[in-house]
């Protein structure tokens, strides 16, 4: 891992760096946080080939490139910067980040959408709005920045004549911190049935290591959004901490918890986590050699250069893990037989990739994200994309 002690070299992870200086600046001073910057790297940081392995045995590994045997098919397209699907039986559900909408994907007719609401109280500016989604019974949970924070709210899911319908929500979380940035966002119910929540740091690198804020975190909580008794902390929704910013969640079929994260500039990572596990965000970065100053630290089992790389959304299938990459504008493969490896596709293909997910009949969709200001738009994106069966990591 990398120390990380002063800010002085600016870096837009989630996107190439766009902005003047004097921009940042104002941004900073209205929102009180610090910048996504680094110092200079020393020698042997600034070398990837440097940190291809330590004592664990974890690799630096951007992926060799993989050829699949057919083109993706389009699902959907001319979305607005879409975020996050999940699925309600065989239905689709979308968000899109800046609209505060939720879309249907119209089970007749491939390739139509139908909006059935607009969350009230989204506040969407820069990286927040509306953001995850997760279906659990008859409840559509989301996750999305209001005015004041963030915060996840619960909606009766039921299905009419003219497709899903939503009752009126009820707020199950919230005073999450919220920032132009480090959002988190990402939803899922894992296979013990409790509700987990990625949180970004907002900027407050400090907040990740302090265990009485919800920042720089992965949350876990019952349906209804109430401390699980077994959950590591007394009274705490914090299952792990020392985040940055988390964005993908998913589980292997032995329950073990994969989640991606975004590094500041020198590693993004995939970790695996463990309850009450510290991964040691804002003093280290990435996978370390010695440790941190005694501290104990979980590293990464894998960790990639931000430039080919940016993870957002994950899922995972009967032996592979895959990763949806942003400023890499990659699909990332890893084999569960050996999490150290990783192969890509579709490189620069379909521009930056936001969400992966898999559906309830086996098939794995991917979602772009070039909409949103920060990619290269074609002509018909966003789009959500199937991709071929014949994907998967070599092991």
């Amino acid at each position: 891992m990398t120390l990380r002690d002063h800010d002085t070299r600016l870096r837009d992870h989630d996107t190439p760096l766009r902005h003047a200086a004097v921009a940042v600046a104002l941004a900073l001073a209205l929102s009180g946080c610090s910048t996504d910057a680094a110092d200079p790297p020393s020698a042997s940081q600034s070398d990837p080939a440097s940190q291809n392995s330590n004592a664990s045995g974890a690799e630096t590994n951007p992926g060799a490139e993989t050829e699949p045997s057919g083109e993706p098919e389009v699902v959907a397209q001319n979305l607005e910067a879409p975020w996050s699907v999940a699925f309600y039986e065989d239905t689709a559900l979308v968000s899109e980040r800046d609209s505060g909408r939720i879309l249907e994907l119209n089970e007749e007719q491939p390739g139509q959408v139908r909006e059935v609401t607009t969350v009230a109280g989204v506040s969407a500016s820069g990286e927040g709005g509306l953001l995850g989604l997760s279906v659990r019974d008859d409840s559509l949970y989301a996750y999305f920045t209001a005015e004041s924070d963030n915060r996840i709210q619960r909606f009766p899911l039921t299905k009419g004549s003219a497709g899903v319908e939503l009752g009126s929500p009820e707020t199950i979380v919230d005073g999450i911190a919220k920032a132009g940035f480090h959002n988190g966002g990402r939803l899922a119910f894992g296979p013990d049935g409790m509700l987990y929540a990625t949180v970004g740091d907002a900027g407050d690198q400090s907040a990740a290591q302090d265990r009485q804020s919800l920042s720089g975190s992965i949350l876990r909580m019952k349906p209804d959004g109430s401390v699980p008794e077994d959950n590591p902390f007394d009274d705490s929704l914090v299952y792990s901490y020392g985040h940055r910013n988390p964005q993908g969640l998913a589980w292997g079929e032995d329950d073990t918890m994969y989640a991606s994260e975004f590094g500041q500039d020198t590693w993004d990572e995939l970790n695996i986590i463990e309850a009450g596990g510290n991964y040691g965000w804002p003093e280290v970065e990435g996978i370390s050699e010695d440790g941190a100053d005694g501290d104990d630290f979980i590293d990464p089992v894998q960790q990639w250069s931000p430039d080919q790389a940016s993870p957002s959304g994950i899922t995972v299938t009967d032996d592979t893990i895959f990763i949806a990459n942003l400023r890499g504008e990659v699909l990332r493969t890893v084999p569960l037989a050996d999490v150290a490896k990783a192969d890509v596709a579709y490189t620069g293909e379909f521009g930056r990739l936001r969400d992966v997910v898999t559906t309830p009949s086996g098939e794995v969709w991917m979602l772009t994200n070039n909409t949103d200001g920060r990619g290269d738009p074609a002509g018909s994106d966003d789009r959500i994309l199937r991709i071929p069966s014949d994907i998967s990591a070599d092991e």
